[in-house]
């Protein structure tokens, strides 16, 4: 790896906090109004977009969570069924035997004690985790992409073929460009009638 300067390593830790390069770089110890630029600058540069990764890679050594895992835990939590707590008879089975997607992803809960001699406490309340929220989440993870729009337009010619560029009027050559969504740009006919 090509070395660093003290500022460009300093910007990669920085960046790594909250992926702002601009944020970054103004931690880092750049000035505020060249920030933006220098931040965009430095994520362009090779060696420090390797030491960026590299230090991604130690930080899912260290912690174990990377995207698939949060992919994991979002669908365990969109999978939870309050059957699973439940007993036959409808009361809340002993919290010990609760599967631990439960255990660990409950938002809250409130407890009664109770003078019982076969229990210390009563459960009243359950708070689930907001499932909404969760499958917002799962949508938006990046090889869901469930929000996306999923639109594509494909232009053919005839029989499925390219585009004539050549047969067409420049009236026509335009409707087609703006189905495509680019619009008529001074020479775009010039070049696309260079291309045949």
């Amino acid at each position: 790896m090509a070395k660093l300067t003290d500022k460009q390593e300093l910007f990669a830790r920085e960046y790594l906090k909250d992926l702002n390069a601009t944020q970054a770089a103004i931690r880092a110890g750049y000035s505020e109004k060249t920030a933006k630029e220098v931040g965009y600058e430095n994520l362009t540069k090779p060696h420090v977009l390797e030491l960026v990764a590299e230090l991604k890679a130690q930080r899912v050594e260290q912690t174990g969570i990377d995207a698939a895992y949060v992919l994991r835990r979002l669908t365990e939590i969109d999978q939870m069924d309050v059957l699973d707590i439940l007993l036959a008879n409808g009361e809340l089975k002993p919290i010990k035997d609760w599967p631990k997607v439960w255990r660990t992803t409950l938002s809250g809960m409130d407890v009664v004690e109770m003078a019982s001699a076969d229990s210390a406490a009563l459960l009243k309340k359950i708070k689930w985790p907001d499932k909404v929220k969760n499958l917002e989440l799962l949508g938006k993870h990046v090889n869901v992409q469930a929000f996306r729009e999923q639109t594509a337009t494909e232009i053919t010619g005839a029989n499925g073929g390219p585009v004539r560029y050549a047969d067409m009027s420049e009236e026509l050559l335009e409707e087609k460009l703006k189905e495509l969504g680019n619009g008529r740009r001074s020479n775009q006919l010039e070049s696309k009638r260079s291309d045949l």
